[in-house]
């Protein structure tokens, strides 16, 4: 028996023989329809979603409201971006170490971490964010007595503490990378606790809080009132990357380098690192938890103009920065015409550090010039470090510390003179912000060079201090591990274990 086959009209013929011609009708009115709800869309959204125009405009309390849960939204997100940076943290160390002090890497940057969460909330986020007397904030220990939104965000006071949170664990975990290899984990609990619970939070309050001397600085009856400008770093080239890269400078100079290391000077070179694909993937990881570090930093998921431009511009930087130290390498490097994976990475991560305080002022051209110089003075600080013969096993030194003062520099040369404040509602580019390049004289350079140096100097004495005093402990609570357990490894005799066991 054979299959009978059945041919439906299509819908042409239906049409044209007037078939169902009703669904033509309904189609096209459906068109038509759907046209005018998005010329409608693009008549209102702009009123109910601010932009430069409208940021200033009063909304009513429904639309606050909905404006402050996208916010918030957008704040834990870059939150949990920029705490997925500590695997990349962990990757990076780990590989640029040597193989038996790997188990001593992961230890220590999990510990920071959980150290850094109870601290922060104890102390840390009151010394920085709450209202004081200009050098250190007074209020909101252990969160208690803080108000439900912080200053005038719409942002919750917790959610902006898990934010600030990613950033002070990044700053906790860039010294133990200028420290591989020779400190005792007991002494890194000390050093922890003092920058984590006090240098870190009490002197970034000078710039990010409420009434910190530096960021009033140039303001009527504030610190040099006749500048006219307040120091400023957007997402924290100086407060977390610089305080964290001069504090690796000065535990690097008060330990020593480790035993067995032969500086440039000395007929030597650099260490290798044990797994450079860990190195690798780890810069890939901070790259793309940067992501959450700088856009993020506008703690506003409306100023969607902004939002773009700080990611484009990050991306930018790193891209320059890894470019221009891969080709300094190449041309004048230890292994001249040969291409250096450790150099390449550490040129994108300054490229980063260096967008970190600029990125929402500068427009794409200055990005790629100011990221390509960062990675000239990585470059330069790792050889400044080798002639010195002070031991930074990841470079976090060059990459953090000088990358960090580059970039807040920065601003005062490349702010396009487009762009003012980021804001709940949008972004505010009433009162742009212009760097020398960009017409806008020496203002802004001069606020920017006496803010970086103030933190990076005050930083450097205090915790040199610190480290000092911590080297001074009898063993196994003093800075550096005896002899015999550097030799040893520190795995093995300070953790018990190895991470690449041969059984």
């Amino acid at each position: 028996m054979e299959a009978i086959s059945i041919t439906k009209p299509s819908f042409s013929a239906k049409l044209k023989n007037g078939i169902n011609w009703r669904l033509g009708i309904t189609l096209f009115t459906g068109k038509i329809l759907g046209l005018l709800v998005v010329l409608a869309a693009m008549k209102l959204l702009p009123g109910m979603i601010a932009t430069p125009a409208s940021a200033g405009e009063t909304f009513t309390a429904h639309e606050t409201m909905l404006m402050n849960t996208a916010n918030t939204i957008w704040t834990l997100v870059a939150a949990f971006l920029v705490f997925g940076m500590q695997a990349g943290f962990v990757m990076l160390e780990a590989g640029f170490a040597r193989q038996r002090e790997t188990v001593n890497v992961l230890m220590e940057c999990i510990f920071d971490t959980c150290l850094c969460g109870l601290l922060f909330w104890a102390i840390g986020y009151a010394f920085m964010f709450s209202n004081g007397n200009g050098f250190i904030g007074q209020h909101w220990f252990f969160l208690q007595g803080a108000p439900d939104t912080y200053l005038t965000t719409g942002i919750p006071v917790i959610a902006h503490w898990i934010f600030q949170y990613a950033f002070a664990d990044t700053c906790s975990t860039i010294v133990s990378g200028a420290m591989i290899g020779r400190t005792s984990f007991r002494g890194d609990i000390l050093y922890s606790i003092g920058i984590t619970g006090f240098i870190y939070p009490i002197i970034g309050n000078w710039a990010w809080g409420p009434d910190g001397f530096l960021a009033l600085m140039g303001g009527t009856g504030h610190f040099l009132p006749t500048l006219g400008n307040g120091f400023r770093d957007f997402a924290g080239s100086t407060v977390v990357h610089t305080i964290g890269g001069v504090a690796s400078l000065a535990g690097a100079i008060v330990l020593g380098p480790r035993l067995g290391r032969v500086f440039k000077r000395d007929g030597g070179g650099p260490m290798s690192g044990h797994n450079m694909t860990l190195g690798a993937v780890g810069t890939f990881i901070l790259w793309f938890g940067w992501y959450g570090f700088n856009p993020g930093s506008t703690l506003s998921a409306v100023d969607m103009q902004g939002i773009g431009r700080v990611a484009t511009n990050t991306t930018l930087a790193a891209c320059a920065g890894g470019m221009v130290a891969m080709y300094l390498a190449l041309w004048f490097g230890e292994t001249k015409g040969k291409f250096d994976l450790a150099i390449t990475c550490n040129g994108v991560l300054g490229g980063l550090v260096a967008i970190t305080c600029p990125c929402y002022w500068v427009d794409p051209l200055g990005a790629v010039l100011l990221g390509g110089i960062a990675g000239i003075v990585v470059y330069l600080g790792m050889m400044l470090l080798e002639y010195l013969r002070i031991d930074d096993p990841i470079g976090a030194v060059p990459v953090h510390g000088f990358a960090g003062i580059w970039g807040t520099i920065s601003l005062g040369l490349f702010a396009s003179g487009k762009f003012g404040a980021t804001g709940p509602t949008g972004a505010d580019n009433s009162a742009p912000v212009a760097g020398l390049f960009y017409g806008g004289g020496v203002s802004v350079l001069k606020a920017q060079v006496i803010g970086t140096f103030t933190i990076a100097i005050a930083v450097f004495i205090v915790t040199f201090i610190m480290m000092y005093l911590i080297k001074l402990l009898p063993n196994p609570w003093g800075l550096r591990v005896e002899k015999h357990i550097e030799e040893g490894g520190l795995d093995l005799l300070e953790h018990g274990s190895l991470a690449y066991p041969t059984t």
